[in-house]
């Protein structure tokens, strides 16, 4: 049985009434019940015999659980085998894969909230243990410093990726494409496009993975191509205002920095904005750390961009009921204390105690620390 510690809510002066945060919106085309989000969290129990497919009953109830968020971002899901960078991670290129997502999403919908699937490519975040001995594959040919990979011989550090060519970059940017069909075929409202933390995207936008001298590197236009072309794909094959994406311009995760992240990014966002596509999810500072990381200056993102801003990162009650009072967030987006608190826009709403998540079973199989966390 999960071990529980109850985090005391120190915020009593806030009062029950109903904050903006708990109030409907639309976010691009997605119509939502509340403005609190589901953040994407690796769990790592799908079927990884059967081919990474998802859908257990296992599966299916802890999303269900958690179907109180008025949007919930699934965990990462690979475009492709060598996408994978983690055991037991679900796909959403095969048939079976998309078979397994449906009884997910149908629950979903059944419990009154809505679902988008984060579609992902890690890049050089893998070993070749993880994806059949395939080489990792990357901008450029720059091995992560001190990041391991937990493959089925344990521990290993990642090896130098294949500098990806011209061919196999249009590729990839289709296999997202048919990965968002795959999502709006296995019953998703729409996709998150995983542009952050070190993956594959998030190393093509930022100069310290990307040192390439052709059309996918050098400039800041050059450097966000990849990213775009990706959004323009799914954007085209779905529909922007189902369309996402998640950024984090100054997390050092996975080995990765840019020289200027506000110029970077800031182009990137620009041109976002002018595709129309729904929202933004952007890790404010160091993912999972601190906050108060300089490089980047969130407030212009969110005035700069005229679809929904998802604020993510170290967010409490307050601070979330803060953030969409004012005006600079749309929504918030909590991760762990969505593991711990399946219910966890009711605790907010009363402002009620929280379950501390076990870090022990965020990646273990198994129902404990995934289904068993209790509710009020």
């Amino acid at each position: 049985m999960t071990r529980i510690k109850i985090i005391p809510n120190k915020q009593k002066n806030m009062t029950n009434k109903q904050h903006k945060l708990f109030e409907a919106t639309r976010i691009g085309v997605i119509d939502i019940a509340n403005r609190v989000v589901m953040a994407p969290l690796t769990r790592c129990r799908a079927d990884a015999a059967s081919g990474d497919v998802p859908g257990s009953d296992m599966n299916v109830e802890y999303y269900r659980q958690r179907s109180n968020a008025g949007l919930i971002i699934s965990e990462g899901t690979q475009v492709s085998p060598i996408g994978k960078g983690y055991h037991a991670t679900p796909g959403i290129y095969s048939d079976a894969q998309v078979d397994g997502w449906k009884p997910i999403t149908k629950a979903v919908h059944e419990a009154g909230s809505k679902i988008v699937a984060q579609i992902w490519h890690v890049g050089r975040i893998t070993h070749p243990n993880l994806i059949g001995g395939a080489e990792p594959v990357a901008p450029s040919a720059i091995q992560p410093k001190d990041v391991t990979a937990h493959t089925p011989k344990g521990k290993e550090y990642l090896p130098v990726p294949h500098e990806l060519t011209i061919d196999e970059i249009k590729k990839i940017v289709n296999e997202f494409r048919q990965g968002a069909a795959n999502a709006i075929r296995a019953g998703f409202d729409g996709v998150e496009i995983h542009g952050a933390n070190g993956y594959l995207i998030d190393q093509f936008i930022r100069d310290g993975a990307n040192q390439r001298s052709d059309a996918y590197g050098g400039s800041i236009e050059n450097r966000c191509k990849f990213a775009l072309e990706v959004v323009d794909a799914v954007a085209k094959e779905i529909g922007a205002g189902r369309v996402g994406i998640r950024l984090s311009p100054v997390t050092p995760r996975n080995d990765l920095s840019d020289s200027n992240p506000q110029a970077v990014f800031g182009y990137l966002i620009q041109e976002l904005s002018q595709r129309g596509i729904a929202f933004i999810h952007m890790i404010e500072g160091s993912t999972g750390g601190p906050r108060d990381v300089p490089g980047f200056d969130y407030a212009w993102a969110r005035s700069n961009f005229k679809g929904a801003y998802i604020a993510n990162n170290g967010y409490d009650r307050a601070m979330a009921i803060d953030a969409v009072e004012s005006g600079r967030a749309d929504a918030v987006a909590f991760g762990r204390l969505y593991i711990a608190n399946p219910d966890l826009v009711e605790r907010l709403k009363q402002n009620a105690p929280l379950n501390t998540p076990n870090p022990d079973t965020f990646y273990a199989s198994g129902p404990e620390g995934y289904t068993d966390y209790p509710k009020m």
